[in-house]
């Protein structure tokens, strides 16, 4: 979301929001030295929850596949739908907010619109018309911006897109990931500065199966394993990595795989518990398993934590993609392993060590024929991420 703020010294309103390599600041509006610090710190308040608020129905939409939903007139999914409509009405309550009247306000139900009518108050009380023209023009560019991401284009202010976690992924934006880490199987920079993250993964998703299926054939083990068994060249996150090739494997695709872990990361952000039989089964996988290690009938849980995603639940979609380039990383490294042991079985053992700039050679021709046959297995499954 984008944050508002105050500049005492140059009394300016200044908005701010990050890119994936850092924040930008732009000046919404010069401010009256007359005006109280208090009054101008509630109206960038405001401002900040109304950006908010508008960000969500970006990160939440109401026609993303496995939303929780219920069959009542108030589903989730229909109120996620009312509050994205909710945008034509936002300019509206800023000019002519809900004010006061015999000691009551009337409070709107909508996010959006309650914070648009805060916005509109903290004005009123401000007076300055000057100001209030200036916060309906940042306004608008900011409901621009979560539109113009919705569509996939993450150019201007909608870029701090690529910072959210989103429950779906833009077509758009898995054409354009996918693009990046044709050029670059490893993860390009810029997949975590100009693409949607939840689309990146997918992408993602789909380049670490054919780095696994590359890494299987050199190394003989199955590809839903390959990323485990790197882990004992160099650490690394296998956890994530093999759940997404199993669900693969499984037959779920990468769109498939991927949104619905983001999606279940961020219902444990929201505070919910998606799915308590799963939990169920964990807490009587882990009862039995101390049962076994300590020998008592009735192991002492209180000490004992739960962990309900893989994901980080405060970043899940650029924690999943971290985690899925770690992957086809790990799936390199057992290439190379079992490559490299071909050779020196092929050529007798190479006597002595190589040197510094030997070994880089080396290693960069390693990662350049890797790369080659991800691309040529990646291109023989390209229907799976369509």
């Amino acid at each position: 979301m984008t944050r508002y703020g105050v500049d005492p010294d140059r009394h300016d309103l200044i908005a701010a929001w990050g890119t994936g390599e850092g924040d930008l600041v732009t000046r919404v509006a010069v401010l009256s030295p007359e005006a109280g610090t208090s009054a101008l710190l509630g109206l960038a308040r405001a401002l900040t929850q109304l950006s908010d608020a508008a960000w969500r129905t970006y990160t939440h939409p109401g026609g993303s596949p496995g939303a929780p939903d219920s069959p009542g007139a108030d589903s989730d999914e229909r109120r996620r739908e009312r509050e994205r409509d909710r945008f034509g009405g936002v300019a509206e309550a800023i000019t002519a907010p809900n004010l006061p009247h015999g000691g009551t306000i009337a409070v709107s139900y909508s996010r959006i619109l309650e914070s648009a009518h805060r916005v509109g108050r903290a004005l009123l009380d401000l007076d300055d018309p000057a100001l209030t023209g200036a916060v309906l023009s940042d306004v608008a560019t900011e409901l621009a911006a979560v539109e113009n991401a919705e569509l996939g284009d993450l150019t201007g202010r909608a870029q701090q897109a690529v910072m959210l976690s989103r429950e779906d992924a833009s077509p758009v934006q898995v054409a354009a990931a996918d693009h990046l880490l044709d050029q670059d199987p490893f993860g390009p920079d810029p997949l975590f500065s100009t693409v949607d993250p939840t689309a990146a993964a997918v992408a993602a998703a789909h380049w670490l199966a054919a780095a696994a299926e590359v890494a299987a054939t050199t190394s003989g083990r199955a590809p839903a394993t390959v990323v485990i068994e790197a882990d004992t060249i160099e650490s690394l996150p296998y956890e994530t990595p093999s759940l997404v090739l199993g669900l693969l494997h499984d037959g779920a695709t990468p769109y498939e795989a991927v949104t619905g872990l983001v999606r279940h990361a961020m219902q444990i952000t929201d505070g919910l518990l998606p799915d308590p039989a799963a939990v169920r089964e964990q807490l009587e996988g882990l009862e039995e398993a101390l049962t076994d290690y300590t020998g008592e009938d009735e192991p002492d849980l209180d000490d004992v934590a739960l962990r309900l995603t893989p994901l980080d639940p405060r970043r899940p979609a650029r924690d999943l993609l971290e985690d899925l380039l770690a992957g086809i990383h790990g799936c390199w490294l057992l290439h190379r392993e079992y490559a490299e042991a071909d050779e020196r079985t092929g050529t007798g053992g190479a006597p002595g060590a190589p040197d510094d700039e030997l070994a880089e050679r080396q290693q960069r021709a390693s990662r350049e024929r890797f790369a080659r046959l991800v691309r040529e297995t990646a291109a023989l499954r390209h229907d799976r991420l369509i």
